[in-house]
């Protein structure tokens, strides 16, 4: 079921991006599919990391709201959905897009893994026509079938950016809280754990982290900028 609901299609794609719009270079098929992937869930995505920016900016009150009702569980909990209402925030959003997220992964790290041998093209659609020859480059510079030390240090310094852009400002003299202390030594983190996971997977798969680095870091500035703008307004109607 998940070969036919998930690797089988995501599979086609790559290999009609390949035929048509890619040239038959099969780093840009993979660089087209990625974004293809990332524009269709876009929405999901942009919902789940605006509410986790603006569950990052409500936690000194969460923390009042725990400490002022520490001893009833149920005022503190009724307390804390008034808020998150009061600023719209969904607490729950960032299990769906896992959810969304780990089965594309794993279907996409299928493919990618596969090596795209002769085998699997055994999976193609009748309307998608099987390549004569795969060449599995990228403008003929990179062998992603091979790993690729380059691919998977652009990967993390993407993640590391990404990863900044997404913190929250820190006031000064702001205490932060430990999940707050937590988020910030994972940015940190974050391209560590990348390049370990990367170092030993074909440069297909680096490339494909490459590309969604890049699509997040667009992502965020756009998201940062529009909580900016609904933060000005929102100081303007208090005016």
């Amino acid at each position: 079921m998940f070969q036919t609901i998930l690797i089988n299609p995501f599979l086609n794609i790559l290999v009609y991006f390949y035929n048509t719009i890619a040239f038959q270079d099969l780093g840009l098929a993979i660089i087209f599919l990625t974004l293809f992937i990332r524009i269709v869930l876009f929405p999901f995505f942009y919902s789940g990391e605006k509410n986790r920016i603006l569950l990052q900016k409500l936690q000194p009150e969460l923390k009042k709201i725990q400490d002022n009702h520490k001893n009833d569980k149920e005022k503190q909990a009724q307390a804390m959905m008034e808020l998150y209402k009061e600023h719209d925030v969904n607490p729950f959003s960032g299990i769906l897009i896992l959810f969304i997220q780990l089965p594309i992964l794993i279907a996409l790290y299928r493919v990618f893994l596969s090596g795209l041998t002769p085998e699997i093209f055994d999976h193609l659609y009748s309307f998608v026509s099987k390549p004569e020859i795969l060449n599995t480059s990228l403008l003929g510079l990179i062998n992603l079938t091979e790993k690729n030390i380059l691919v998977v240090g652009l990967a993390a310094v993407v993640q590391y950016i990404q990863g900044q852009l997404a913190l929250p400002k820190v006031k000064k003299g702001q205490e932060l809280s430990s999940p707050e202390k937590i988020g910030r030594q994972m940015v940190f983190f974050s391209p560590i754990i990348t390049i370990v996971i990367l170092v030993n997977f074909p440069s297909a798969v680096g490339l494909y982290w490459l590309v969604t680095g890049i699509f997040s870091v667009g992502q965020q500035i756009y998201i940062n900028k529009m909580l900016n703008i609904q933060e000005e307004k929102k100081i303007h109607h208090l005016k």
